[in-house]
């Protein structure tokens, strides 16, 4: 019979129950003949399959997806987004538009221009070189390296969709199994898929929908993650550190499609963007709480996100299990509705401060390194800024599946207070602002930078009133440990914290 759907008529062909039965024998492989007819003990026709499902006049559509579907419920990955699943998508993609190996000269130009970029950063700020090896990858070698980051990202509102979707099924499911997907409703497809996988004895939907869904996240983190392989020009440039150790990063593939079109020269293009790398890497090697204090920040939005459970179940009546697309759809966050509370909404602002704060010292000192050199060097700047600010289709995915968007919206307020607070005292104070969390500026600072220092030395009175307070209130006893000799109370020194840092920068 021919493969084409359609008859000389144009009318829709008769599903093949030969053909089905083909497909389902070439996905059990060598297994087949035994496969099949245990199928068929448990009451399995592929004459009804075929006209029960919506791909019966798509036999090349059926085999690609009982082969995702396969592939999901085979995956050997565990965990709420399935690494390897992740792993072999983002490979795909990519690759998807091309991946060339790196020449020898892509090595070397890349390598020196991150070497160069760390001798004139030293001018800019008193943070020292992070130290780590100077590498060029290709974009597969990004994936490689950062997936893991990538997967953690999303972990969180995977686990709890996750939960979500077992108590639909626990509340959704009739007792007998043998209903699923019948004519008195339940959830479309399942009773096939269950015939597919084994029969219903035994058979756990629930546990296979947290399988699903599990693959499904990986699905996505992995196309999201191999699309930025292709628009990433670094291993910092989105603003969340991603690598365990430190190590400046070129992809030299993608600052050469970067630079086409521009009137810089693609060596000075080089040049801009290892700064913004080798700045990033300073700030996240030496900062040694920062990369916690953002990631950690991540986690407890996402684990304090609710689902809607009435959107969740009602959805779930309306998606085949089979229908990978409407899946991915659905546990991406578009269907079931992710609500934010108050507090996540408060944890949100103080991320997309941190991630501003991040973004515009980096803007900042970049540019200040890069003026003296660099012709095209505010050009770039402005290029740089306004690439960020878009952003682009994969950091839209990253922001359905982890619930945020990783842009700066206020980076350039926050390049405008780094620059005023290095006009006010120096740019080795400025980057002691970074000394501590407490320390660093919040809102009201990115609306008032020259107003940050009166502030910080308001906060640190207040909280001299608070010791002094404690102190009578205790006695003695309780500076029993402290130094001999005390400083006078109109000191301008920050007070000593328990983890021996400064409660602030009064002295910078």
């Amino acid at each position: 019979m021919s493969s084409d759907p359609f008859d000389p008529s144009g009318a829709p062909r008769e599903p093949d129950p030969s053909q089905w039965e083909e497909l389902l024998r070439s996905m059990f492989g060598a297994d087949a003949d035994e496969a099949m007819a245990e199928l068929k003990a448990r009451g399995l026709d592929p004459e009804l399959l075929a006209a029960g499902s919506a791909l019966q006049n798509d036999p090349a559509m059926l085999r690609q997806v009982l082969e995702q579907v396969k592939q999901m419920l085979t995956a050997t990955g565990t965990g709420p987004v399935n690494a390897d699943v992740a792993h072999d998508v983002a490979r795909q993609a990519a690759v998807a538009e091309g991946d060339p190996s790196l020449s020898a000269r892509d090595t070397r130009v890349a390598t020196e221009a991150l070497s160069v970029a760390e001798l004139w950063l030293d001018a800019a700020t008193e943070l020292p070189p992070g130290g780590g090896r100077a590498v060029a990858w290709s974009r597969s070698e990004w994936v490689e390296h950062t997936l893991p980051a990538w997967s953690t990202l999303a972990q969180p509102v995977a686990a709890s969709v996750a939960d979500a979707l077992g108590a639909v099924l626990r509340d959704q499911l009739p007792e007998d199994l043998s209903e699923l997907g019948g004519p008195e409703g339940g959830i479309p497809g399942m009773a096939g898929l269950s015939t597919f996988l084994g029969g219903t004895d035994g058979f756990d939907p629930a546990q296979m929908m947290r399988q699903i869904g599990s693959a499904v996240f990986g699905m996505q983190v992995g196309t999201a993650a191999g699309t930025l392989s292709r628009e990433v020009f670094g291993a910092t440039d989105i603003g969340v550190p991603l690598l365990s150790e430190p190590a400046t990063v070129l992809v030299p593939t993608n600052v050469s499609a970067f630079a086409e079109g521009l009137d810089a020269p693609e060596d000075e293009v080089r040049l801009f963007l290892a700064l913004r790398e080798v700045a990033h890497a300073r700030l996240f090697t030496h900062v040694s709480w920062l990369r916690g204090h953002l990631l950690g920040l991540v986690e407890a939005y996402a684990q304090g996100i609710t689902i809607d459970m009435s959107a969740l179940e009602s959805s779930m009546r309306e998606i085949d299990p089979t229908d990978t697309e409407a899946l991915r759809g659905a546990l991406s966050g578009g269907v079931f509705g992710l609500q934010s509370t108050p507090e996540q909404e408060a944890t949100l602002l103080r991320l997309e401060t941190v991630l501003a704060l991040v973004e515009g010292w980096v803007d900042e000192v970049a540019a200040q390194a890069a003026l003296p050199h660099l012709p095209h060097a505010v050009a770039l700047r402005e290029m740089i800024r306004r690439r960020r600010a878009a952003g682009g289709p994969a950091e839209q995915t990253f922001a359905s599946l982890v619930g945020l968007e990783l842009r700066p919206r206020r980076s350039r307020d926050a390049a405008t207070l780094w620059a005023t607070i290095a006009a006010q005292v120096g740019t080795e104070a400025r980057d002691g602002v970074w000394d501590h969390p407490d320390l660093l500026p919040g809102t009201e600072d990115l609306d008032d930078p020259a107003g940050y220092f009166s502030r910080r030395e308001q906060v640190t009175a207040d909280q001299s009133d608070v010791d002094k307070a404690l102190a009578e209130i205790f006695g003695e006893d309780s500076t029993t440990d402290a130094p001999a000799t005390e400083p006078s109370d109109d000191s301008s020194d920050g007070g000593a914290t328990d983890d021996g840092t400064t409660d602030g920068p009064t002295d910078r």
